[in-house]
């Protein structure tokens, strides 16, 4: 899947935002929050970290501390991109979303259709900001929790509230649905090897 820019380091810390096509609320539609946290999975059990993430009807925003292992960042979140897809699509076709599906079918280019790709699921960029330092990932840890309080969602009064969020480890310190890394904890990491 294409992004913007390319990710040039191999490792560190990155926060990702990627998004249903045209922001239609996919995950919401399908239930497919237990789809991320299979990626998140997959993710862990290839060596990396998710420090915090929330997961939106329509989008994800997460922090994941990626160890150095040989594969472009790029490639791992396409590929993650790729078969959250392909299970939304099962879902979608599970639920009978007939119309939808054929929407989103319609919305493939014919040069993506050559490449035997059926349905758009997801816009088709990322986009990340590699972060350096523990304020700015505060910064962005903030941003990703307060997400369900404001503007058009207001899912939840308070972050901490929001289930599909890691909110609650924050403020709490406790795991909610999906355990995460603290932050903190990342001093005693070498991220530059598996």
């Amino acid at each position: 899947m294409p992004t913007k820019r390319e990710i040039p380091e191999s490792e560190g810390v990155f926060f990702i935002t990627f998004t249903n096509y045209q922001w239609r609320p996919l995950i919401a539609i399908c239930n497919g929050y237990d789809i991320v946290y299979n990626w998140f999975d997959y993710l862990k059990d290839q060596g990396h970290y998710i420090l915090g993430y929330v997961i939106m009807p329509n989008h994800v925003h997460v922090l994941i501390a990626f160890k150095n292992c040989n594969k472009s960042l790029n490639t791992i979140v396409g590929n993650g991109k790729r078969f959250m897809a392909y299970a939304i699509v099962s879902r979608l076709q599970e639920m009978k979303q007939d119309i939808l599906l054929s929407e989103l079918s319609g919305a493939v280019s014919g040069k993506e259709k050559e490449r035997n790709k059926k349905h758009e699921i997801w816009e088709p960029s990322f986009d990340w900001k590699e972060c350096r330092n523990n304020v700015f990932i505060l910064q962005k840890l903030n941003y990703i929790h307060d997400n369900p309080c404001k503007g058009k969602w207001s899912l939840v009064n308070a972050p901490y509230e929001y289930q599909h969020s890691s909110a609650g480890f924050y403020i709490t310190g406790h795991h909610t649905t999906y355990a995460v890394l603290n932050y903190f904890e990342l001093g005693d990491i070498d991220l530059t090897k598996l």
